[in-house]
């Protein structure tokens, strides 16, 4: 008799089975039926010799006789509770009583059956069993797999994250400029490190808020300059482009490039050579740019604030970005990876979400999207507590600047704070807000809110306190 096409597959991963039975016919029956079939299998009369085995090897199956001399088959607490050597379990039984078949369930069986028994019936139970183990063992070698492929962790399993994951994979290999499009705090940063990291180039992942540098000195800061090139340049710099040669350059938030820099970019994209400010030969690179924007570069070309043939160059391939509103699936994993690293750097307690409250997060618009999630889970994790007015309340719409942002939450009921909130309550959520548009950044929040930081360092001194 045999088993269906899979049996040289079973004997390759080396499945293993015991057979526990006080009838030596049974016993041997089931041997010599399994060893044509398995890499190895074992027999034992009794539970005392069944355990010595079991802790001198692992078995994938145990098949147990429940009516045992000395101990029940069911009472087997060693095998069937050792989670570091779990084995599937086929109970056998004389004696078909629905109790005894409940605690058979109880204690983890695969499969329940009567004797006297037809030995295919045996066989295709041992089949499923060994088939389950089979797709296990496939889901745990594909995982490995694609931590090795695929090293930067992206969160998710939604329909929108599983093809984002597959875009990058399918462009990272190619030199080819990305440009990475979507919503302010959905990753972009980190999805620019996948792209690098799978992409095998050999030189480092270089990033560059085009934002945050001040336009007279994004030339030195990308192209480097020579000692006395200009006031305050008293050595030579070398600027990123060369830093991240034979690696990636990262340019977020490219829609804040000024134009006389994009002139300068495209230039560099073209020819593939940099000149450091203050410099007379130009210096070759190589170096692949991923740019990344909230904008949408479509209307900024329009409006003639950013160059058409510099768009085209740096859109030779692109990712966009889903905002979280659309990947709500990802909340709870989200959750619990923002839960475990955040409280394990902070060295605090994790907090625990009730499926309350994760429902109500899934009903939220997250207009800052994970990285306004990450935020709320540390200031959860402060606090000791969820903070329920994050979320709770009318969603706020996503936006594309700053200042909407800002202005949206303090608008009427209907897309503000709830009439029934206390005064102390709204401030307390609007500064917290205006914070979390500026990425934690408490000076800018300050110019933003009107007030001085100490003001802002105060109060989320006072609300820790609370």
């Amino acid at each position: 008799m045999d088993f269906h096409p899979m049996k040289d597959a079973l004997q390759q991963f080396g499945f293993s089975a015991l057979v526990v039975d006080d009838e030596p016919g049974m016993r041997a029956i089931l041997n010599k039926a399994l060893s044509k079939k398995l890499t190895q299998v074992e027999t034992a009369s009794s539970l005392e010799e069944a355990e010595a085995l079991r802790k001198r090897n692992h078995f994938d199956l145990l098949i147990v006789d429940i009516n045992l001399p000395g101990r029940s088959g069911i009472d087997w607490h060693e095998a069937f509770n050792d989670d570091e050597r779990r084995s599937d379990i086929i109970f056998m039984t004389g004696y078909a009583e629905l109790e005894t078949a409940i605690k058979a369930l109880r204690a983890g069986a695969s499969d329940f059956i009567l004797k006297p028994f037809n030995l295919e019936q045996m066989l295709q139970s041992v089949q499923r069993c060994l088939d389950k183990r089979m797709i296990e063992r496939q889901n745990v070698a594909l995982q490995r797999d694609v931590a090795r492929s695929f090293p930067v962790d992206i969160i998710g399993e939604a329909p929108k994250t599983l093809a984002m994951r597959e875009v990058i994979s399918r462009l990272a290999p190619s030199p080819a400029a990305v440009l990475i499009e979507g919503e302010s705090g959905t990753g972009k940063e980190l999805v620019a490190r996948a792209l690098h990291a799978l992409s095998r180039r050999s030189g480092p992942f270089v990033p560059l808020n085009c934002g945050a540098i001040a336009p007279e000195l994004l030339e030195s800061e990308l192209f480097g300059h020579i000692s006395g090139a200009f006031t305050g340049a008293r050595k030579n710099k070398d600027g990123l482009f060369r830093v991240a040669d034979k690696g990636t350059l990262f340019l977020d938030e490219i829609g804040e490039m000024p134009l006389s820099m994009q002139a300068s970019l495209l230039r560099t994209l073209e020819q593939k050579t940099i000149r450091p400010v203050g410099a007379e030969r130009e210096v070759s690179v190589d170096v692949r740019i991923v740019a990344a924007t909230n904008r949408n570069l479509h209307d900024e070309v329009e409006a003639g604030r950013f160059r058409k043939d510099l768009f085209y160059r740096l859109n030779v391939l692109s990712v966009e970005l889903p905002p979280l509103r659309e990947r709500v699936e990802d909340i709870g994993l989200l959750l619990s990876h923002f839960s475990d690293v955040l409280a394990r750097d902070l060295g605090l307690k994790p907090v625990v979400w009730s499926e309350e409250e994760l429902a109500a997060m899934k009903h939220y618009d997250w207009p800052g999207n994970i990285r306004e999630l990450k935020n709320t889970v540390e200031r959860a994790i402060l606090l000791g507590k969820p903070d329920l007015r994050h979320w709770q309340g009318n969603s706020v719409p996503a936006s594309d600047s700053v200042e909407h942002d800002v202005c949206l939450i303090s608008e009427g009921s209907e897309t503000g704070y709830p009439l029934c909130w206390p005064l102390k309550d709204v401030e307390r959520a609007h500064i917290e807000k205006v914070v979390d548009v500026h990425e934690g950044n408490k000076s800018a929040a300050a110019r933003q809110l009107g007030v001085a930081r100490k003001t802002l360092e105060r109060k989320f001194k006072d609300w820790l306190d609370e």
